[in-house]
């Protein structure tokens, strides 16, 4: 099967799904499910947070009583189609289930035809070598690949939607630095990160499962950032700023290198994310994090320092320099 057969044989399967809620989970599961594939139990927090999405109303039609959301839509959309292209070309194999070398990231899914995208060659390499890091590679990949081509629907919906736009994205980018950088995500307490961010494991829909976080409706009409932040759970304030925020930039330079995708880096400003969303504005996340006492020693208790977002790095000695940037296993 070539690149351009298996890439539009998918988008037509993400097409026929696209209209339906229950159809979206089906196309979603079957990607884990499939007979001889053993890797069912990596589609746990994904499917979480595609039934949060439904739950919202975002992935409702157009034509729907209560139209969901175009952007939404086209970020699962893109996930949809890397995942089923690159299933498309791994069943298509040669010999797939014979043992073989380990294909480079950006290879192929396999000899018979070649991915149309980097994200959906890192969905070939999960599927052929599936593990916690290899699947954060190709989800979070497919996902800032939805977020960068979309910016133009991100910008139709309300501030507060792109406010939570912002903070899905740093809870998935956290996630995967949990399973695959530990100490930059809980520093002395990152024994702990690999199984918390293990996808397989029901700890991880405590990062992505954003019901404890936000409402659950679509479109947010009459609320502002604040109402949002003033609502936000104890335990999801502690996480996002406490943990999350102070390590900001550390963790979107790392998605940039794990993912092969330099624009990750246009995504934050100053410590501050900018996705579709006023970098010139920093206060308001200097304001959502700042002022509890309980963040701030979160955010010392995990080696993160100062837990205001925007805050300057401490200068490096000059003998010190700086950690590479790595995503591993092990």
């Amino acid at each position: 099967m070539g690149e351009t057969e298996a890439a539009s044989l998918a988008a037509a399967k993400v097409r026929e799904a696209a209209d339906g809620t229950d159809s979206r989970i089906r196309l979603a599961t079957e990607f884990y499910t499939a007979a001889g594939r053993e890797r069912g139990s990596y589609g746990r927090a994904e499917l979480a947070f595609l039934r949060w999405e439904i739950a919202r109303g975002v992935l409702n039609p157009s034509t729907a009583a209560r139209p969901g959301s175009p952007w939404w839509r086209a970020v699962n959309d893109r996930l949809l189609r890397d995942k089923t292209e690159a299933a498309l070309l791994y069943e298509a194999a040669p010999g797939r289930s014979s043992a073989g070398g380990r294909s480079s990231a950006g290879g192929g899914c396999s000899a018979n035809g070649r991915p149309s995208a980097r994200s959906v060659a890192l969905w070939g390499e999960f599927l052929r070598f599936p593990s916690p890091s290899s699947w954060y590679r190709a989800h979070n990949s497919s996902v800032v690949a939805g977020y960068l081509e979309n910016v133009e629907l991100a910008e139709a919906e309300l501030p507060a939607e792109r406010f939570m736009m912002n903070v899905a994205l740093l809870r998935v980018l956290y996630t995967h630095a949990l399973a695959a950088r530990p100490r930059l995500a809980l520093g002395s307490f990152g024994t702990v990160g690999r199984l918390a961010g293990d996808p397989r494991r029901g700890s991880v829909e405590l990062f992505l499962d954003l019901r404890r976080a936000f409402p659950e409706r679509y479109p947010l009409t009459g609320l502002t950032i604040e109402d949002l932040v003033a609502t936000e759970g104890p335990l999801p304030r502690l996480l996002d700023w406490g943990i999350i925020a102070p390590r900001l930039t550390r963790l979107y330079s790392f998605a940039a290198e794990s993912s092969g995708e330099p624009r990750v880096m246009g995504m934050i400003s100053n410590g501050v994310p900018c996705y579709a969303f006023p970098a010139a504005r920093p206060e308001l996340w200097r304001e959502a994090g700042g002022g509890r006492m309980l963040t701030r020693f979160a955010a010392y208790a995990t080696g993160a320092g100062d837990s205001r977002p925007n805050r300057r790095p401490r200068r490096r000695p000059r003998h010190q320099a700086a950690s590479p940037v790595r995503d591993h296993d092990g």
